[in-house]
């Protein structure tokens, strides 16, 4: 690793903190605006930079431990902290090669999560709700944008359906594992036994491309008109701006009634029929090149069961990996760095065998 290339990057983020504070660079809006922006971009560079050196300083006084004298007990523990030590750097060297990479940082699609409640009726929509909030607060956890395009809410005020976009730099790197089935076991709200219920949701994450790298002809396209039927209110009810799209080679079927403007359903639509063929077409590309691989990222697989939240234990276990944590609630608070990080290592273990 370059060292001294961070440490100069770390230097530029100083000299640029105490420009931020001087009165002259304050008064010139472009400058200060200018500046802001080179030090909000270097922020998590010198964040994860200084983990890192502190992840080596720890690992330098372990080894000076260990060559003194320890009792059995003790250098094992030791031993497992190195390890543990020596994996995080992985991680964090990951992070700093995907921010500073500027071929790297141009990959970084936008994402469109598409959420569904599968078996287990009313709880299987309120899990899906769950999982639609742990995304979006981690999102706001990490400064990304995320907007709704299409929902349709349960009697119980969970959700049939929802999708949403999400864009910001790292979105793809940290979530394009997240599709696949998720599944939940706890006491219902509802259940006054005590009984413990299994439930489930999928999760689709897909790629949205740009108009331009995916060609839609539109004699292929079949849109129908309708009344919105979901909630929105009655301005929304009683307009006919609810959109269908149907792509005919393929037989996908978009549909978008959250907004009042036929305008904007229309938009939001494509923007989720685009994506969708782009997702069916990496899918295809990825079955034939990466047949053996347990992460298939990106795949969009909704039949796989990835993860199961288990409330009585306070558990989030992904079977692909076989990762487990114990800070479930922290998790559905969006704090799923964790996880992520563990995904990540275990993709660059894969790729390097």
């Amino acid at each position: 690793m370059n060292l001294e290339k961070y440490e100069t990057i770390k230097s530029r983020f100083a000299e640029l903190e105490q420009l931020l504070a001087d009165p002259n660079v304050i008064s010139d809006k472009i400058k200060y605006q200018k500046i802001a922006k080179e030090y909000s971009d270097l922020t998590p560079v010198v964040a994860i930079f200084s983990e890192y050196k502190e992840s080596l300083n720890q690992l330098n006084e372990l080894e000076t431990l260990l060559c003194e004298k320890q009792d059995k007990a003790f250098e094992e523990l030791a031993e497992a902290e190195k390890e543990d030590l020596k994996a995080r750097q992985v991680v964090l060297i990951a992070k700093l090669d995907d921010l500073t990479n500027p071929k790297k940082q141009s990959k970084d699609r936008n994402l469109i999560f598409e959420i569904r409640a599968g078996t287990g009726g009313q709880e299987a929509s309120l899990f899906a709700a769950d999982l639609y909030r742990m995304y979006t607060k981690f999102a706001e956890k990490k400064g990304w944008k995320v907007e709704q395009i299409s929902c349709n809410e349960s009697e119980a005020g969970g959700f049939k359906e929802v999708i949403f976009s999400m864009s910001g730099s790292g979105a793809e790197k940290y979530l394009k594992w997240e599709s696949g089935a998720h599944r939940v076991q706890r006491v219902p709200a509802t259940e006054t036994s005590g009984r413990i219920h299994t439930s489930a949701a999928t999760v689709a994450v897909l790629f949205e491309p740009e108009e331009v790298e995916l060609n839609i002809d539109p004699k292929d396209l079949k849109t129908d008109v309708f009344r919105s039927s979901g909630p929105g209110g009655q301005s929304v009810n009683t307009t006919d701006s609810a959109i269908r799209i149907t792509h005919l080679p393929t037989g996908i079927v978009v549909i978008c009634q959250d907004e009042r403007s036929q305008l904007k359903n229309k938009h939001k639509a494509m923007r989720v029929l685009r994506a969708r063929m782009l997702e069916r077409i990496e899918r295809e590309n990825s079955e034939k090149e990466t047949k053996d691989r347990k992460l298939k990222v990106g795949s969009g697989d909704r039949s796989e069961k990835i993860r199961t939240y288990n409330f009585p234990d306070r558990r989030i276990t992904d079977h692909r990996i076989g990762f487990t944590t114990y800070r479930l609630q922290n998790v559905l608070d969006g704090e799923l760095d964790e996880l992520c990080d563990a995904l990540i290592k275990a993709d660059m273990e894969e790729r390097a065998q």
